[in-house]
C-alpha cells in the first residue's frame, strides 16, 4: 500500500518558489491520498526530515534548482527529480511519477 511521500524543495534565491513549490506539491499529495512531508531548503535555512521519515516513505521528490542540502539522508530512496516551476504549475504530475515510480 502505498503512504507516504517525502518532498523537498530549494530555488536559486530560497524564497518565493521554494515555499510555493512546496505548497503545490503537499497540497496535489494530499488531495491524491498520501501522507506527506516536504523540507524546504530556502535563504533562512531549513529544518531537516529524519532520516527514519525518509526511509520510511515510500518515495521522494526533489524540486530544486539548486544542490540538496546533505543529500546523503535520501541514498537507497526512490527519487523523482523536477524544479521548483513544475512543482508550482503541474504538482499532479509529479505525485503522479511519485506513485509510479513507487509502484502505486
Amino acid at each position: 500500500l502505498f503512504r507516504s511521500i517525502v518532498a523537498v524543495t530549494s530555488c536559486a534565491t530560497g524564497i518565493a518558489h521554494t515555499y510555493m513549490a512546496a505548497e503545490a506539491i503537499e497540497r496535489a499529495g494530499k488531495a491524491a491520498g498520501h501522507e506527506m512531508f516536504v523540507e524546504t531548503q530556502g535563504a533562512g535555512g531549513y529544518k531537516p526530515i529524519s532520516r527514519e521519515i525518509i526511509l520510511a516513505a515510500d518515495v521522494v521528490i526533489f524540486a530544486n534548482d539548486v544542490g540538496i542540502r546533505d543529500l546523503d539522508r535520501f541514498e537507497g530512496c526512490k527519487i523523482v527529480q523536477s524544479i521548483p516551476k513544475t512543482a508550482i504549475k503541474d504538482p499532479k504530475s509529479l505525485i503522479l511519477q511519485a506513485e509510479e515510480l513507487a509502484g502505486k
